[in-house]
């Protein structure tokens, strides 16, 4: 999953070294943290967080089809 989350974001960003993806385990739920350059912050996200709710269905999506359970927080 934290491998997706990473392909997804270093395709939408223009600095793509700057992408970082931390998985944290809290309560049997898997927490994916996303961290990308400031300029890069609203390719992330996209209007009205568009790109942001699609990477999170995508998440949901994996974790199903592993039997866990996840969620994505971007920035800080």
């Amino acid at each position: 999953m934290k491998k997706l989350i990473e392909f997804i974001a270093i395709n939408i960003v223009d600095d793509p070294d700057a992408v970082e993806v931390e998985e944290e385990e809290v309560d049997g739920r898997t927490i994916l943290h996303l961290y990308v350059a400031d300029d890069d912050m609203g390719k992330v996200i996209g209007k009205r967080g568009r790109i942001a709710n699609a990477m999170r269905d995508l998440l949901t999506v994996a974790a199903v089809q592993r039997g866990v359970r996840a969620s994505l927080d971007i920035g800080d």
